[in-house]
């Protein structure tokens, strides 16, 4: 694996490179109506029910997320307002990358060409892009494809963007649930896991564990 070298090195965005923030953003609207403890399970059912809601036919993101949040509110006792759906949505572009990473991938970008999957809209995922400090070879999103991660059509569409196979592609992620495991299953061997303390580790899914992509270059022997 060390010494595996690429045709192209594959990335989901949102939480691997961009600090993903959709916790935040329900603290700032939520943590005044919420204790701490209620606060922290508003945010785990706020990330359960985005999983939840993006596993059946595709819809626009603003869906997902205003969805999702209603069926947390509901959950947790808390009224749910519209525009509190559309504020968390509007954040996303300009959320920027984690600390680690314009260095980390500048670095592979010289050597590699790099690609990101995306569970985006295309009007959102290139302010996010633009952040990261590197040069991309291609962007593909859930609505280009029809479909959100973890399920397979995304992948799928990406290899048949690429006329690549399975074989060919480092895929990193931050997330089991919505990156690793499908790769697994569709025959992506060669995987980076990027700890960032989203979930537990998985041995049984075939990685290198890298805390950060400061990691990457070392993993792909550069």
């Amino acid at each position: 694996m060390t010494t595996f070298r690429p045709k192209y090195i594959t990335f989901d965005c949102y939480g691997t490179l961009t600090n993903f923030q959709m916790a935040e953003a329900a603290r700032h609207l939520y943590g005044e109506e919420l204790d701490e403890p209620r606060m922290a399970e508003f945010i785990k059912n706020f990330a359960a029910y985005r999983l939840d809601e993006i596993m059946g036919d595709w819809k626009p993101y603003a869906e997902v997320v205003h969805n999702s949040l209603e069926r947390t509110c509901k959950r947790n006792g808390v009224t749910f307002r519209d525009e509190a759906a559309r504020m968390i949505y509007e954040r996303v572009p300009t959320w920027g990358p984690h600390s680690d990473v314009p260095a980390g991938l500048a670095k592979v970008a010289k050597e590699i060409p790099l690609v990101i999957l995306s569970n985006a809209m295309n009007s959102q995922i290139m302010s996010n892009v633009e952040k990261l400090g590197a040069p991309f070879h291609a962007v593909y999103t859930a609505e280009q494809a029809q479909s959100y991660k973890p399920r397979f059509k995304g992948f799928e569409y990406m290899l048949d963007m690429l006329g690549c196979g399975p074989e060919d592609v480092l895929h990193c992620s931050s997330s089991f649930r919505y990156d690793l495991m499908s790769a697994h299953d569709l025959g992506i061997k060669n995987k980076v896991w990027v700890n960032r303390g989203h979930e537990p580790a998985n041995p049984h899914y075939g990685y290198v564990e890298i805390p950060d992509i400061s990691g990457l270059p070392g993993v792909v022997g550069l």
